[in-house]
């Protein structure tokens, strides 16, 4: 009767155990599959930052370079004529005003420095001196290299 007992018992054992192999399989492949699943979501996610990354960039290099090509635009169109006399003359004064301006007023506070240090020192020599600084002096080489060295460069073209 053990015999019996023990032969029922281990052929249902021996029965079971394919199911619960086949249990533990398929566990393992759920497992499997769902970490797949979870790669490929992370995949996913990254593909979708890269591709609003790229697109911002693509938006920001069109703005930039639409910026630059009104920039160049504008460059452009300051030199050309509006074929309205007083418009046209208005746009050409503009420069030679704020020079003429700033130089007036240079040129003013310059002389008031002088006249202050002649007073307070009566000295011509050292009121000279104290008003005219290495400054000026850069300014004055740059002024007429501009006008002089730019008349050279003009000729030549």
């Amino acid at each position: 009767m053990i015999e019996t007992l023990l032969g029922g018992l281990l052929g249902g054992a021996f029965r079971l155990t394919p199911e619960i192999l086949k249990w533990i399989d398929r566990k393992g492949e759920r497992t499997h599959e769902l970490a797949i699943h979870d790669k490929t979501f992370q995949l996913e996610q990254l593909r979708t930052q890269n591709e609003q990354i790229t697109g911002q960039a693509k938006h920001e290099a069109a703005i930039k370079t639409a910026e630059l090509n009104t920039f160049q635009s504008a460059i452009k169109s300051q030199g050309v004529l509006t074929e309205v006399s007083w418009a046209d003359a208005l746009s050409k004064s503009v420069r030679p005003i704020i020079t003429y301006w700033f130089m007036a007023l240079y040129c003013a506070s310059k002389t008031a420095a002088f006249v202050l240090y002649l007073n307070a020192d009566g000295d011509f020599t050292s009121a000279i001196q104290l008003v005219w600084t290495e400054s000026d002096q850069a300014l004055w080489a740059g002024v007429l290299n501009f006008w002089f060295l730019g008349r050279v460069f003009e000729k030549q073209k």
